[in-house]
């Protein structure tokens, strides 16, 4: 008997000081949107310490949820369970919103300034939203370099990629790259345009942005028809077709005497864009001494450029429209209306 007296007296103490431990923390839980999450922190020897869980923030003070079995979170999305056989603690929550992602601690306190813990992670699957420092929209001078970048944040990380409007082939060659630059090496003028980012991960129909890619070049004229004949006392359109960017200034002249809209001719110009221009010198009424070389030109800051017309005379006219034209204090009032070129016949007979 006396033997066994002294094996307790030995063995007590021992199984007085049994430190408290944590046996089981559930595992990284990823989680939607509005979905449910179970954490359990399983101990043992704890039974005479204060148990809880607790939301890590390291960037301010953590969140205490639960001590013991008692939630003391005011938030009817969570919720405790104790299994008192296996000392589980059971952290729930429900309808789980993007704010709820982060560390959850489970702690047992031994003192003051002496605790076990052990962590688990809960991520929640988020959209992607496109970062503020991606760019939005950017004007380069024609061949210099350039890079757009785009950059998304959510969960999973998302995988960005790059298009052109209408699936236009990108400077990179192909009409898909992907990766969070985009570098364009000596832009030129038909790179620009509207260029898609596009921030995918399987949550949600994505992100995207619409980055307007603006290029600086001097002007390029085009003339669709650089000689045209019309006869006497009829009009004739003369046209050219302007790419700038900035908008340029437009001229017409004729015989180094720069033209304007009066009594003789009318000026038109039409912008289909900011890069597009569509100039007309309708010459009215044409006299002998109107025939001749026409010179259209375009500049601005980065360039300048002309493109020639040249109008002659012919016996039978060209009957583009009919005209009403009058001229007074000046100014000039000209209606026109189409007519088609049927036969020269019915050119005489008008």
């Amino acid at each position: 008997m006396l033997p066994f007296v002294l094996l307790l007296a030995v063995l007590s103490p021992a199984l007085a000081q049994r430190t408290p431990t944590i046996s089981y923390i559930s595992q990284e839980q990823i989680k939607d949107i509005g979905g449910t999450a179970e954490l359990e922190c399983s101990v043992q020897y704890a039974q005479d310490f204060p148990v809880l869980w607790m939301k890590v923030d390291k960037q301010s003070d953590s969140l205490p949820i639960s001590t013991g079995s008692t939630l003391i979170l005011r938030d009817s999305r969570f919720s405790l369970r104790f299994d008192s056989a296996s000392s589980t603690y059971t952290l729930q929550i429900k309808d789980i919103q993007e704010t709820d992602a982060g560390i959850y601690q489970c702690q047992i306190i031994i003192q003051l300034n002496n605790k076990v813990s052990a962590d688990v992670d809960l991520l929640v699957r988020q959209p992607p939203v496109i970062s503020d420092n991606s760019t939005r929209g950017i004007v380069v001078k024609e061949g210099q370099s350039v890079q757009l970048e785009c950059y998304a944040g959510g969960f999973p990380l998302p995988k960005v990629s790059w298009r052109r409007e209408d699936n236009a082939i990108l400077p990179t060659g192909g009409s898909i790259y992907r990766g969070n630059i985009l570098k364009i090496a000596q832009i030129q003028k038909e790179d620009r345009g509207t260029y898609y980012c596009v921030a995918e991960n399987g949550v949600g129909k994505g992100a995207r942005r619409n980055i307007a890619v603006e290029v600086e070049f001097a002007p390029v004229i085009t003339v669709a028809r650089p000689r045209l004949g019309q006869a006497l006392q009829y009009d004739m359109d003369l046209e050219c077709h302007i790419e700038a960017y900035p908008p340029p200034a437009i001229t017409w002249s004729y015989k180094d005497v720069q033209l304007s809209s009066n009594q003789h001719y009318a000026i038109t110009q039409f912008a289909t864009n900011d890069e597009v221009t569509d100039t007309t010198l309708r010459v009215l009424s044409i006299e002998k001494r109107q025939y001749g070389e026409y010179i259209c030109r375009a500049a601005n800051q980065l360039g300048q450029s002309e493109a020639r017309v040249q109008l002659f005379e012919t016996v039978i006219p060209n009957l583009r429209y009919r005209k009403v034209f009058s001229y007074s204090n000046g100014a000039s009032f000209l209606m026109s209306q189409v007519l088609l070129v049927v036969t020269a016949i019915l050119a005489a007979q008008l």
